[in-house]
């Protein structure tokens, strides 16, 4: 039903209990996003956009919607020295934060932070990146789309959160802006040739993109 867990939540506070110790900022940074209500990706999606980062190799990053920098920190860890991730957040103040976050986790020298519109800063770009991780507002989803060609190379991800939205893309009775934008865009990625997708259920759902 719309609003349950997409995993069930005992199966979701086993794989939970399962990872690894995050350092004393991820900690914090997850405290933080509990008592503030930031929205952040958490530990265990976070572990899988590391894992896809390492498995293709990826040394350089664009994230769509960035808040305090949690999952900014994993991809830096991904890319490892000499790698790039590019920050994007429409707060000052978030960024702010998100700054002093990545100086305590000494990452800083790998992140580019961008305050403004992040589909405009994508825009600007001109050099392709190995993973394009999109997490901006509801509404925005479906004007991604048309961003991507020419700014992923082949065989690089397009990733994408919230695509299961707790499972109101299910329900026809819901109509509001956001759940219909993420509707629309599961559907255009799933109707793409160009790329191979898969959708995972895990927390709010990711669809993976791998560009042929």
């Amino acid at each position: 039903m719309p609003g349950d867990n997409i995993v069930a939540s005992t199966v979701e506070q086993y794989m939970h209990n399962l990872l690894p110790p995050r350092s004393a900022v991820l900690t914090e940074m997850e405290q933080q996003a509990s008592q503030r209500d930031i929205p952040i990706v958490g530990p265990a999606v976070a572990r899988v956009l590391y894992q896809y980062a390492k498995l293709i190799r990826a040394k350089r990053v664009f994230e769509l919607g960035s808040a305090i920098g949690y999952s900014t920190i994993w991809w830096a860890h991904a890319v490892g020295e000499g790698g790039e991730v590019h920050y994007t957040d429409g707060d000052r103040n978030k960024a702010a934060e998100a700054r002093k976050y990545f100086e305590r986790e000494g990452v800083q020298e790998r992140i580019t932070i961008h305050v403004g519109d992040a589909l405009e800063v994508l825009s600007e770009q001109k050099e392709e990146f190995d993973i394009i991780f999109n997490d901006v507002d509801k509404e925005d989803y479906p004007r991604v789309l048309h961003l991507l060609p020419n700014r992923i190379r082949k065989g690089g991800l397009f990733i994408t959160d919230n695509v299961l939205w707790s499972g109101r893309v299910t329900d026809a009775n819901e109509t509001d802006e956001d759940t219909q934008a993420i509707r629309d865009l599961n559907a255009d990625l799933a109707n793409d040739e160009r790329v191979d997708i898969a959708m995972v259920p895990i927390a709010d759902g990711l669809t993976l993109l791998r560009v042929r």
